[in-house]
């Protein structure tokens, strides 16, 4: 399964992005996350379903205080991704 989730809320200059990394990499995820001009995080992970999932519940709750709303789009898997990096 491959996300893009948009994160809203005070998601930039918080470690925000780097909370995801390190959720990420504890899930084993691939993907990337990065800031956007509007104040939004955007990042896509890739993954089992259900690993994918862990990880943004995950976020939903250790960042409920910073997030908004998340918004997410499903997209075809990516099979060139590798790691996880924070995008600048």
């Amino acid at each position: 399964m491959r996300v893009r989730v948009s994160f809203v809320g005070r998601v930039q200059g918080v470690g925000f992005r780097a909370t995801v990394r390190e959720c990420a990499s504890r899930y084993a995820l691939f993907g990337w996350v990065r800031n956007e001009p509007d104040g939004s995080v955007t990042a896509e992970l890739q993954g089992a379903a259900e690993v994918v999932e862990g990880c943004l519940a995950e976020l939903a709750e250790s960042r409920r205080g910073f997030i908004r709303s998340m918004d997410r789009a499903v997209l075809v898997e990516d099979p060139t991704l590798t790691g996880f990096d924070i995008v600048r």
